[in-house]
C-alpha cells in the first residue's frame, strides 16, 4: 500500500501498512466517505504531524486523543487548530498554563504548525474523526498505529521528553522506556478535568530544562 506520508516516517513504519489492522482503517475511511460522511481532518492532513515533525528531528511528544470534530478545526496536529479558527477551550488553557509558566503573551492563533517544527511531534492518538461525532473513529485501528510511533520513537531515540496530560494519555506510558526518555504526566487541560491537577505544573519550561541538559536546543514556544 502507498500510504501519503513523510519518508522518515514511511521508512521506520513500512511493517505497519500492510497489517490487516491498517487496511481495516483504510477501508473503513473509504466505506464512510462513499456514502456520505464527513471526515476530519481532510485526507491530506490525516498523516500532517508526520509531515511536520520528521522522525530525525522528534524532541518532544504531545500526545492527544482524536481530532476535533467541528467544521474547520482538525488539521493533523494534536491540540491545534487552522489559523483564523478561535482556539477551543483546552488550547486555551494551555496558553494560560503557557503564560504563567514562560511569560509569554496568549497567542491569538491556535495554529501549532511552529512548534511541530522545531520538533514537537502534536500527536493524536486516533487521526480521523466523523464530522459531529466525538471519538467515532476510536475503535476502527488507528490506535494500533499510533502505538508502534510511540513504540519506534521509544525504541529507536533517546532523551525524548513525552507530555501526558490525562489519564488516556498516561495509558500509553507502557509504551515508552522511560529508562532513556522523560515523561511529564498531569492532569488534562480540558476545562473539565485542568482544576485536577494541569495548572502550575511548568511543562514547558521543565521540558526545555530537560533538552538543555542532554545539550539539544529548547523549543521557542512562542506562536
Amino acid at each position: 500500500m502507498n500510504v501519503q506520508i513523510e519518508e522518515s516516517w514511511k521508512e521506520k513504519l513500512k511493517g505497519e501498512f500492510t497489517k490487516p489492522y491498517f487496511l481495516q482503517v483504510t477501508t473503513h475511511l473509504k466505506t464512510e466517505k462513499a456514502t456520505g460522511r464527513t471526515i476530519y481532518p481532510p485526507g491530506q492532513l490525516i498523516f500532517n504531524a508526520f509531515a511536520k515533525t520528521p522522525f530525525d528531528k522528534v524532541k518532544v511528544v504531545i500526545l492527544g486523543q482524536d481530532p476535533y470534530h467541528g467544521p474547520g478545526q482538525a488539521m493533523g496536529l494534536s491540540f491545534s487548530v487552522p489559523d483564523g479558527v478561535p482556539p477551543p477551550p483546552s488550547l486555551v488553557n494551555i496558553y494560560k498554563e503557557l503564560h504563567d509558566d514562560i511569560g509569554m503573551a496568549i497567542p491569538k492563533t491556535g495554529n501549532l504548525t511552529k512548534w511541530a517544527e522545531q520538533g514537537v511531534l502534536l500527536l493524536n492518538a486516533v487521526l480521523t474523526v466523523r464530522a459531529g461525532e466525538a471519538a467515532s473513529h476510536s475503535k476502527i485501528g488507528w490506535m494500533n498505529f499510533t502505538d508502534a510511533v510511540i513504540k519506534k520513537i521509544s525504541d529507536e531515540k533517546e532523551g525524548v521528553v513525552f507530555i501526558l496530560w490525562g489519564r488516556f494519555a498516561q495509558e500509553k506510558q507502557v509504551l515508552i522506556d522511560a529508562t532513556k526518555h522523560h515523561v511529564l504526566k498531569s492532569a488534562h487541560p480540558s476545562p473539565l478535568s485542568a482544576h485536577n491537577g494541569f495548572w502550575n505544573t511548568k511543562p514547558f519550561s521543565r521540558t526545555n530544562e530537560l533538552l538543555m541538559k542532554q545539550g539539544q536546543s529548547p523549543i521557542d514556544w512562542t506562536i
